[in-house]
């Protein structure tokens, strides 16, 4: 009985470990990597970055064939075998050859349909990361099934410390857009590395049919999934790079991912804690629904606040990073902020269906999550990338509906009820967008208006939530209070 007492506490100290070493995973480990971008941003013009943007598309569609779906296959199994790990690894080896084939012989194809020569060597150069992280993606499943992010979070940092010294050396030097690709193969490289030498694990290359039908059984679906979600999320990036210049597409690529930052980032160190956390829940339905509740509504404050915030100091926040060259990023950036918001209500529904093992209905969900995706696609072909942005805000909003109908239906978590819980996360936020985008508008320099904007905002969000007491404001106060005192005390 003292054992299936303490259970809950361990989960959840593990899960509060998890979420801590991630958390710093991904602000210092991203936040290295961040600032390389702003120093390459500034080095580096936003046709380079654009070309590297059109190398990447084929490799971010390519590249999540290579899991085949077998690691949430893994980590969602309650006991697994060293054969597992082991078949998985040979698996994720063989498809990431024949990935790597793939976009070796059709760079000169996808050259050509972009008509930028310079590609092909790129693309087949750059197609050697998907081999380089097969290496390490039973590594990584290792460590998340234990929820150890403090081993992932050192090799992460490790290398995008040193990718990022190789990249803004290769810049100085004067290689251009290759800077940026020895910076992504020198990431994989390091972190590969690092993986294989903390966790300790090698492959004895033993192959067990009983262990791929099981996994391949559950993660076909998840790997279809994954790749009509890159597929249509790469249409954008394609859309751009064919139908405008290099230039624009590397203004787009740059602002998007100055919002990924605040939402997808955030939302990964959630989601990839928490998934293994639920998991091992799954058969607790009222402990399961009461966690995710509390995850949609923690990680929805944190986001919209950001997100929206961050589109409102758009122009001054770009403008002191990286440059007055990179402006269209500027006005890109309050649409994508918009659309992003939503990504972890997106995510985290989406988690719930594999806890549960309904990978078929995640299947379903994105064939006709992707059929509503290509109004957005069209607009930004025959009229513009403004209305391309318009048009994902809505589709953004569709697919939460259909996302939340399922997990609600399931589980008794409807999507009223998810909206109610979110709504005060977002008035809150549109309040500070409001009370800091005005001082744009000032007849002085951007480096002065945005510290500004970032004091008030901070101002307001304290002192709305001094008032209303917001149940998020104030876990997130105690969680921020717990660690200044821990801190204090060592």
């Amino acid at each position: 009985m003292q054992q299936q007492n303490n259970q809950p506490s361990s989960l959840k100290s593990k899960t509060v470990k998890g979420v801590g070493w991630s958390a710093i995973d991904a602000f210092v480990g991203q936040g290295v990597t961040f600032v390389v971008g702003l120093v390459l941003a500034r080095l580096l013009s936003p046709s380079e970055f654009g070309l590297i943007g059109i190398a990447t598309i084929f490799i971010t569609i390519l590249s999540g064939f290579v899991d085949c779906g077998f690691s949430n296959a893994l980590i969602r199994k309650k006991e697994v075998s060293n054969n597992d790990y082991n078949t998985m690894f040979i698996t994720n080896m063989a498809m990431s050859v024949l990935v790597f084939l793939i976009l070796f012989f059709s760079a000169p194809l996808i050259a050509d349909f972009f008509e930028r020569q310079e590609v092909t060597n790129l693309l087949r150069v750059l197609a050697l990361t998907v081999v380089i992280q097969a290496v390490s993606l039973v590594q990584n499943t290792i460590l998340t099934k234990r929820i150890d992010f403090k081993t992932k979070t050192k090799a992460t940092i490790i290398a995008a410390i040193i990718s990022g010294t190789v990249g803004i050396g290769f810049a100085f030097a004067g290689f251009g857009v290759w800077a940026l690709a020895a910076q992504q193969i020198t990431s994989h490289v390091v972190n590969t590395i690092c993986l294989c030498v903390f966790n300790n694990w090698l492959p004895n290359l033993s192959f067990n049919g009983e262990s791929f039908r099981y996994m391949w059984g559950y993660g076909w679906k998840l790997m279809l999934s994954g790749f009509l979600d890159r597929t249509w999320g790469q249409l954008y990036q394609s859309v751009v790079g064919k139908c405008y210049a290099p230039e624009t597409l590397g203004q787009y690529s740059r602002s998007k991912l100055f919002a990924q930052i605040f939402s997808q980032n955030f939302t990964m160190i959630i989601q990839r804690v928490t998934y293994p956390a639920l998991a091992e829940v799954q058969d607790e339905k009222q402990r399961m629904i009461a966690a995710y509740r509390k995850i949609i509504k923690m990680s929805m404050f944190v986001t919209a606040v950001c997100m929206i915030s961050l589109g409102a100091v758009s122009e001054p926040f770009i403008y002191c990073l990286i440059g007055d060259q990179w402006h269209q990023a500027a006005t890109f950036l309050p649409l994508i902020c918009i659309s992003m918001s939503l990504y972890p209500l997106h995510a985290i529904n989406l988690d719930m269906l594999q806890v549960q093992g309904r990978s078929d209905i995640f299947l379903e969900l994105e064939i006709v999550k992707k059929i509503i995706a290509i109004g957005p696609i069209c607009l930004g072909i025959f009229i513009g990338i403004y209305w391309m942005l318009v048009g994902s805000i809505v589709t953004g909003v569709i697919a939460f509906f259909l996302n939340s109908y399922y997990t609600g239906k399931n589980l008794g978590y409807s999507s009223w009820q998810q909206l109610k819980d979110i709504a005060p996360s977002y008035v809150i936020a549109l309040i500070i967008a409001v009370s800091v985008y005005f001082f744009k508008f000032f007849p002085i320099s951007n480096f002065i208006i945005l510290p500004i904007q970032i004091i008030v905002g901070v101002m307001v969000l304290v002192a709305i939530g001094e008032i209303s007491k917001t149940e998020e404001y104030v876990e997130i106060k105690g969680l921020a209070v717990a660690s200044v005192r821990k801190i204090r005390m060592k």
